[in-house]
C-alpha cells in the first residue's frame, strides 16, 4: 500500500525506504527491552508511551524527540544511545536512574552491542587502539580531557579543585571536607614524615602536594603532563609559600629519575593503559627507596568483566577520556609481581563515596551551566557532560566499577598495620 501512496505524496522512494528502516530499528530495540528484568522503563514517543520492566524502586521515563534515535541505537549500541542524547534526540528525567537500570540489566545491554551494533562496536575499538598511552599519545589524551581549561573545572569542583573520589565522613559534609578527608587519608597511610620525600604521579591541580607539604612538612615533587593543570599547580603552591617545599614538573612518569621515600598516585593509573601497566610499576619500584611506600588510588572495572572492556571501547574512552583503561585488582596484581619487588599490605574500598562526589559535581554542573555555556561549550558539550556524570554515578551505584585506596610496600619498610584509626581520624 505505502508503494502506491509515496508518488501521490510526493514523498521519495529513499524516503520510504528510510521509513522501513526506522520501523526496523524500533522494533528491534523494542524487542530487545522485553527483556528488561530491573527496574522500570517507560519510553515516550509521537504514538504513545509503552512500559518495559517491573515498577521498582529504579525507574525513568525516556521521552523520544526525533525517530532517528531509533536507528542510533540498534545500529550504535550503547555509543549509539549516548550519541542520540549529545544531539538531543531523546532526553531523560531521571538520566541517572536509566543508566542504573542498564547497569542492573547488563546481559541486556550487553547484547545491544550486538547484531545491528557490531560494526559500530568495532569501528570504537580501532579509534580506542589508535590512542595508545605512547609518550606522545598519553599527552595528546591528557590535553583532550584536562586541557577543557582551568575555568571549566573551577566550575564544577570544589574549592580543592579535587578530581578524584572524595571521602565523606557524614551525609551533610562539604565536598571540599570530603576532599580534603580522601587527601589526608592518603597522607596517614604513607605515614609521612618532615624527612620524607613525597613523589606524586599526576598532579591534578596541587591539592595533595600542597597539604601533604603544610600538614606533613615532608618535602614533594610532583609531575603532570597537562600544561593547563601545571600552570594552575605552580600558582597555588607558589601562592601558599610553599616553593621550598614543593616542586612542579611537567614531565611523563616514564621520564622522571631519582629516589624517593614515599610515592603517591590518586586516579591517574586509569591513564597508563593496559599494556603499559608493568612498566609503571616496575618505574615506581625503581623510584622508591628499599624501604619505601607506595599509595594508589584507583577506579577498578569489575574482575569478571575485566578482559572484555579492555577489548571493547565504552563511552568514556570515545568521547571523555581517550586511551583510558580501567583496571582490575588482578591486572594490578600481575603487573607488581611481574616488574616490582613490592607487596600489598593495605587496602580499603571507597566505592561507596564516589556517587555522593559524583551527585556533588553534577549538582555543581547543573548550577553553573549558564557560566559553562558562557566559556563557549556547544549544547552538545553540555549533554555530552550531563551523560558523563550520570553514567559515571550510575556505574559506581551498582558496583560494576569500585574505587579502591591500595598500599604497596618494599621489602625493607615496616610500616605498622593500618588500624581504624588512621583510617576514621
Amino acid at each position: 500500500m505505502r508503494e502506491r501512496i509515496a508518488p501521490m505524496t510526493g514523498m521519495s522512494w529513499r524516503a520510504v525506504r528510510w521509513g522501513r528502516l526506522q520501523s526496523l530499528a524500533e522494533r528491534a530495540v523494542r524487542r530487545r527491552l522485553h527483556h528488561l528484568k530491573h527496574g522500570g522503563l517507560t519510553i515516550v514517543g509521537s504514538d504513545g508511551a509503552d512500559s518495559y520492566g517491573t515498577a521498582a524502586d529504579v525507574r525513568a521515563d525516556v521521552t523520544v524527540h526525533c525517530p532517528l534515535f531509533w536507528t542510533d541505537v540498534a545500529f550504535g549500541g550503547t555509543l549509539g544511545a549516548a550519541e542520540s542524547y549529545i544531539l538531543g534526540r531523546w532526553s531523560a528525567d531521571d538520566l541517572t536512574a536509566l543508566c542504573r537500570i542498564f547497569a542492573r540489566n547488563i546481559a541486556l545491554t550487553d547484547g545491544m552491542e550486538r547484531g545491528w551494533a557490531r560494526a559500530a562496536s568495532q569501528a570504537a575499538r580501532i579509534l580506542h587502539a589508535l590512542r595508545r598511552n605512547t609518550r606522545r599519545g598519553a599527552l595528546a589524551n591528557i590535553e583532550a580531557h584536562y586541557d577543557l581549561g582551568n575555568d571549566f573545572f573551577r566550575l564544577v569542583l570544589d574549592e580543592t579543585m579535587s578530581y578524584s573520589c572524595a571521602v565523606f565522613g557524614s551525609p551533610g559534609e562539604s565536598l571540599e571536607s570530603a576532599s580534603l578527608r580522601k587527601v589526608d587519608l592518603a597522607c596517614r597511610k604513607l605515614d609521612l614524615v618532615p624527612s620524607d620525600h613525597l613523589l606524586e604521579i599526576g598532579t591534578g591541580w596541587g591539592a595533595l602536594a600542597i597539604h601533604a607539604a603544610t600538614r606533613y612538612g615532608c618535602r614533594v615533587t610532583t609531575t603532570t603532563v597537562s600544561k593547563e593543570q601545571f600552570l594552575v599547580a605552580t600558582q597555588r603552591v607558589r601562592e601558599a609559600g610553599l616553593a621550598d617545599r614543593v616542586e612542579v614538573i611537567l614531565r611523563d612518569y616514564r621520564d622522571l629519575s631519582g629516589r624517593y621515600d614515599k610515592i603517591v598516585s590518586v586516579e591517574m593509573i586509569e591513564a597508563v593503559g593496559h599494556e603499559f601497566l608493568p612498566g609503571y610499576f616496575a618505574k615506581c619500584s625503581r623510584l622508591l627507596a628499599d624501604d619505601g611506600l607506595m599509595l594508589l588510588q584507583a577506579i577498578l572495572m569489575a574482575e569478571h568483566r575485566y578482559e572484555s572492556y579492555r577489548r571493547s571501547a565504552d563511552f568514556i574512552q570515545r568521547y571523555v577520556f581517550p586511551g583510558s583503561c580501567l583496571l582490575s585488582m588482578a591486572a594490578i596484581g600481575r603487573a607488581v609481581a611481574a616488574g616490582t619487588d613490592m607487596r600489598m599490605i593495605h587496602l580499603e574500598d571507597l566505592a561507596p563515596h564516589y556517587p555522593e562526589t559524583l551527585r556533588r559535581w553534577r549538582g555543581n554542573f547543573r548550577a553553573r551551566r549558564a557560566a559553562i555555556r558562557a566559556l563557549g561549550h556547544s549544547q552538545e558539550f553540555v549533554r555530552l557532560w550531563e551523560f558523563y556524570l550520570s553514567y559515571c554515578e550510575a556505574g559506581f551505584e551498582e558496583r560494576l566499577i569500585g574505587n579502591v585506596q591500595l598500599l604497596l610496600a618494599k621489602p625493607g619498610n615496616r610500616r605498622p598495620p593500618i588500624t581504624a584509626e588512621v583510617r576514621l581520624a
